[in-house]
C-alpha cells in the first residue's frame, strides 16, 4: 500500500471532509454511496496515512478534520486533475481542428452545431484558430431537416443518423473518441 498518495475514493472522502459535508460516518456513507464498513475502512486508512485526524467531541460524537498533510495532498491531487483536464482539452481542440480544417479544405463553409455541450462551445474558437472569416456557424439544440443547409456537426450523445435524412454530418464525439492519440493518452493515465 502506498502511504504517500491517495486513491480515488480516498480523494473523494478527503474532499467531503475538507468541505465539512459529512458530520458522521452515516453522512459520509450517503455522500459517497458506500457502506458504513467501507467508510470506516477508508477513514482508518486516511488516519494511518496522516491525512485525517479524528477529534472525540463526546462519548458518541466525533469530528473528522483534514491535517495539514491531508490538505497538501488534496491540493496536489486537485492540481494534477486540473493539469490533466487542460491537457485533455488541448487534445480535443487539436482533433477538432484536424476534422474542421479537412471539411473547410473540401469547400464546406456552412456548419450547423447540434447540441449544447462543452464540446459545442469549442467549435467557434477552433474555427477562429483556422482563421476562416467566410464560415457561417449556426447553433441548434432541436433538429429539423429545414435547418440543415450545410454540414451538421453533432456535439451530443444519442444521435440517430436517420434523422438527418442522408444529409452531410460529422459526429464530433465519435471523431474524437476514434482518434488513437486521444485513446492512448487517456488510457495510459488510468
Amino acid at each position: 500500500m502506498d502511504h504517500e498518495h491517495i486513491d480515488e475514493r480516498e480523494f473523494e472522502l478527503i474532499n467531503i471532509v475538507g468541505a465539512k459535508l459529512g458530520s458522521n460516518q452515516r453522512d459520509l456513507s450517503r455522500h459517497m454511496d458506500l457502506s458504513l464498513g467501507s467508510i470506516n475502512m477508508l477513514l482508518r486508512r486516511l488516519v494511518a496515512k496522516g491525512f485525517i485526524r479524528i477529534n472525540q467531541l463526546d462519548k458518541r460524537k466525533v469530528e473528522y478534520i483534514l491535517t495539514p498533510q491531508g490538505f497538501t495532498e488534496k491540493m496536489r491531487k486537485s492540481m494534477k486533475y486540473t493539469l490533466k483536464t487542460i491537457s485533455s482539452i488541448a487534445l480535443i481542440k487539436d482533433r477538432l481542428k484536424e476534422v474542421l480544417s479537412h471539411l473547410y479544405k473540401e469547400g464546406e463553409r456552412n456548419f450547423i452545431v447540434y447540441g449544447k455541450s462543452d464540446l459545442a462551445l469549442l467549435v467557434a474558437p477552433v474555427f477562429n484558430d483556422i482563421s476562416s472569416d467566410d464560415i457561417k456557424l449556426t447553433y441548434i439544440d432541436q433538429l429539423s431537416i429545414e435547418q440543415l443547409q450545410g454540414t451538421l456537426l453533432v456535439c451530443r450523445e444519442n444521435f440517430d443518423a436517420s434523422a438527418v435524412d442522408g444529409r452531410k454530418y460529422v459526429h464530433l464525439l465519435e471523431e474524437i473518441a476514434s482518434d488513437p492519440k486521444w485513446v492512448q493518452t487517456n488510457l495510459s493515465s488510468v
